[in-house]
């Protein structure tokens, strides 16, 4: 990247991001629910894959272990976590591929992806940014491809909502847990939007959101209206 940008690091400091794999693994199931996403990302032979917000690669790392014949292409913008994933690749032998760039301004074709995956990475993201982050998400899919993003969502029961409000104190979550995922990946044109599954974990409610992107432009959903918007959140 020729550019300088400011970014929130893994755990919020810098000093913690060789801890990054600790956490996630035994605070958030990780292995568990990274499975599950990559089970329900339908990848097939020779699909190319991106990875967006990489991380130190376990999501990329683990996708190609389970489809080792597609492409996997991961991308974060911090280079320190970055040196962990291809770092953690090569000592798997798996052929991954890690650049460093924003989720906002992907430095690929349009219409060059299968599927685009990404974990716990769009909390991090101002709303504006969710926005323009999921509209690159469509732009880089091919028609049809799929997008499986997990990441926080509403809490379930009054226990998640108690650890969500702990949570937003230390990462920048509150918009993910009061449910706007949805309605902004719809609002970027992609369809058939749901949340696919919810897990407690001990950070509180992960969801697993899934959405296509159309096979035509006829297919494009239109902009949602400030009102559906509300209405959606409330849900």
């Amino acid at each position: 990247m020729s550019q300088k940008v400011s970014y929130l690091p893994a755990l919020r400091f810098r000093v913690l991001t060789p801890l990054f794999d600790l956490v996630v693994r035994w605070g958030m199931r990780e292995l568990t629910i990274k499975r599950y996403l990559v089970q329900h990302a339908q990848i097939g032979s020779r699909s190319r894959v991106l990875d967006l917000g990489s991380g130190t690669g376990t999501l990329a790392i683990l996708a190609h272990t389970m489809h080792p014949d597609a492409e996997l292409i991961g991308i974060d913008v911090d280079p320190d976590i970055l040196a962990i994933a291809r770092a953690k690749a090569a000592r798997e032998k798996a052929g991954i591929r890690f650049n460093q760039g924003m989720a906002f301004s992907l430095p690929y074709d349009s219409r060059s992806f299968d599927r685009v995956v990404s974990s716990l990475v769009f909390h991090h993201l101002a709303t504006r940014d969710k926005e323009r982050g999921l509209a690159e998400v469509r732009r880089v899919l091919k028609p049809g491809g799929l997008v499986l993003i997990l990441d926080f969502g509403k809490p379930r029961n009054t226990l998640a909502w108690l650890i969500g409000q702990v949570l937003q104190r230390i990462e920048p979550s509150g918009d993910l847990q009061r449910g706007v995922l949805p309605a902004l990946m719809e609002q970027a044109g992609l369809i058939q939007v749901k949340v696919v599954a919810r897990f407690m974990t001990a950070f509180g409610t992960v969801a697993l959101y899934r959405g296509q992107k159309p096979n035509s432009e006829l297919g494009r959903s239109v902009p949602i209206s400030a009102h559906l918007f509300a209405n959606r959140i409330a849900q």
